[in-house]
């Protein structure tokens, strides 16, 4: 991995002929801010003196007290491939700390870089790939985006059906470009859905990587006349947009979730993980899944998961074991969605997995049938769970939970369920076109 000094900045900011740097951060809600600055103001950025204010950001600070301070990680510079090849724009990731230099508690890259220290302590070293789905859509005249597209594709369909493919292309290889190594691109079930898949990395990477890869495919989208949208389900009647996270822990260097002569291929620490998970999972939802909308993509039959089990032979559980056993070993987590704050939910799935390690807890029986076609009298026999149905549900749990308190800290664990009260009571009272449809000319 590369570690850059304040020299090397400063050296590649002159050799790459950059004229403007983005100090990139990121609020509690998963939103990407920057503040710009010019060259001549690098030295200050790097000695950790640039500052802004925090009470212009949603659930950060008061505004008696909104100074904050930007810390670059040296280690996240890149120019971005799109911007003029004279006079570039680069950036760097930020922390954010307050006036007397500690680090903010409101800064979710701070709330897994804690949980990560954690790992570190007991020996591990989380890694993980990501797979983002996502919607291309087209956008109106005056550059608005619609939920509309002319494109029949399927699963896997090419150009000329996938009429998304050269923005995809454009994506991957700017992507690449920036230093982020993909696995795998694709078109999904859904017309004008796609997917880009993430090579693994360690947890801080992949986090930072994540918010780059959503900037980069809204970018490229709209150079293509395109509008990339991340919305859970923005459509009724097609499959939404999943963020599934494969995850495994590594102790001096060697995948420990991987073991041949264990049951399935697996070692007991994988189980204790994924029981860690299946236990804490509902609190976790309203972070996983942060939006109203999310819990329109959590529904039955459109491949995303509904109830709390695992499983190495179907997709319709929460977690899935893929087929890869070695250094491949890992668990994927199907609930996630891309409108989620990549550091808070790397956060919680790496707590909730150490905290089923520490405890030795044990998973239930894997289900390796359809759950969607069991009746409830089966699901309650074999002790499946559902997940929370609605983002009030999943607030609900989550304002139970001391364990996500502990995780995300008082700080954003009130301002985040304050938010989420106010965006599901906004959302409760609208009259939508279906209410109007079904009620109006017949009541």
């Amino acid at each position: 991995m590369k570690h850059f000094t304040k020299q090397d900045i400063i050296r590649m900011v002159e050799e790459d002929d950059v004229e403007f740097i983005r100090l990139q951060f990121t609020d509690m809600f998963g939103n990407l801010k920057n503040v710009a600055i010019t060259t001549n103001q690098l030295e200050r950025a790097l000695n950790n003196e640039c500052m802004f204010d925090g009470s212009s950001i949603e659930g950060f600070v008061r505004i008696e007290e909104s100074d904050m301070y930007l810390y670059p990680d040296l280690d996240t510079y890149v120019t971005f491939p799109w911007r003029p090849q004279q006079g570039k724009v680069a950036r760097l990731i930020c922390d954010v700390y307050t006036v007397d230099g500690k680090p903010f508690s409101g800064d979710p890259r701070q709330v897994l870089k804690k949980v990560i220290k954690e790992a570190s302590d007991m020996g591990y070293t989380f890694d993980v790939g990501p797979e983002l789905e996502f919607f291309l859509f087209h956008l109106e005249e005056n550059g608005q985006p619609t939920t509309n597209t002319s494109e029949r594709a399927g699963y896997f369909d090419l150009g000329p059906l996938d009429l998304g493919e050269n923005a995809r292309r454009d994506m991957v290889l700017t992507l690449e470009d920036m230093g982020i190594t993909i696995e795998a691109s694709h078109h999904e079930v859904a017309p004008a859905q796609h997917e880009i898949d993430i090579k693994y990395d360690d947890a801080l990477k992949t986090a930072d990587n994540i918010m780059t890869f959503k900037l980069v495919a809204r970018t490229i989208a709209k150079r293509h006349g395109l509008h990339a949208s991340f919305m859970p389900k923005p459509k009724f009647g097609i499959d939404g947009s999943g963020m599934h996270v494969n995850m495994s822990l590594k102790k001096e260097g060697k995948n420990i979730f991987d073991d041949p002569n264990g049951k399935l291929g697996l070692s007991k620490e994988a189980y204790y993980f994924i029981a860690g998970i299946m236990k804490h999972i509902e609190c976790m939802t309203a972070i996983t899944n942060p939006l109203v909308n999310s819990y329109k993509r959590l529904v039955p039959n459109y491949e995303a998961p509904v109830y709390v089990a695992w499983s190495a032979s179907n997709r319709s559980p929460l977690i899935r074991i893929p087929a890869g056993r070695g250094s491949s070993t890992r668990l994927e987590l199907r609930c996630p969605d891309p409108s989620a704050n990549p550091y808070l939910t790397l956060a919680a799935c790496l707590a909730a997995g150490l905290d089923g390690i520490k405890n030795q807890i044990e998973p239930t029986a894997s289900i390796d049938k359809n759950i969607y076609t069991m009746s409830t009298e089966e699901r309650v026999t074999e002790g499946i769970r559902s997940l929370p149905a609605n983002l009030n549900d999943a607030v609900k749990a989550l304002e139970n939970s001391t364990f996500m308190n502990d995780i995300l800290g008082d700080h954003i664990y009130s301002k985040y369920i304050q938010a989420k009260k106010s965006e599901w009571d906004i959302y409760r009272t609208q009259i939508t076109q279906w209410e109007l449809d079904q009620y109006l000319y017949r009541v």
